[in-house]
């Protein structure tokens, strides 16, 4: 797969709620909330322009009923795809290029908070993302534009930097007084 970047686009935004509809109805009441996360969440840094969404089930046992109904909508199942307690899928339209990732994890999962903490961070610190634009910016001129393992490791220090960052402002934000 090519790895395209791209300028934010805000039509991003209207796919999500469009997908996360779908979804609602595809995985039938197993669903406590569906979010929007990664780059295509953030105004004005580059992206992918493959909208990740973040599903919270109360059940992954449940989730898994549902395969059937999420390749109806046009996913691939993927199962954990490395992530243990995830359910991954992902969706590309007729030319074959990919449009959605859906990452479904148990209410409560650490996996959770880490991404939401990353999107909520960036998206208050705006010159953090547009460090993070740039960097992704910057590895698509450095590597072959298919090597996505390359594109990945290229982002991964930054990421987990910031994620740690992320949750200890997180925490700090929903926490003011300092109690679990």
């Amino acid at each position: 797969m090519k790895i395209e970047i791209v300028p934010h686009n805000p039509m991003w935004k209207n796919a999500f709620e469009l997908e996360a509809q779908q979804l609602r109805a595809a995985l039938a009441g197993r669903v406590a909330q569906i979010h929007h996360i990664g780059s295509t969440s953030i105004p004005d840094i580059y992206a992918k322009p493959i909208v990740d969404i973040l599903v919270e089930a109360d059940d992954l046992s449940q989730v898994d009923q549902c395969n059937s109904a999420m390749v109806t909508l046009g996913y691939q199942v993927m199962g954990e795809y490395g992530i243990l307690g995830r359910r991954y899928f992902r969706k590309e339209n007729a030319q074959g290029k990919r449009t959605h990732h859906v990452h479904i994890f148990q209410v409560g999962s650490s996996d959770v908070t880490r991404h939401l903490a990353f999107r909520d961070y960036v998206k208050a610190y705006p010159d953090v993302g547009q460090q993070y634009s740039e960097l992704k910016r910057s590895l698509i001129s450095q590597i072959d534009s298919d090597d996505m393992e390359a594109y990945l490791d290229g982002k991964d220090s930054f990421i987990k930097m910031i994620q740690e960052r992320a949750i200890t402002w997180n925490f700090a934000k929903n926490n003011p007084l300092g109690r679990a």
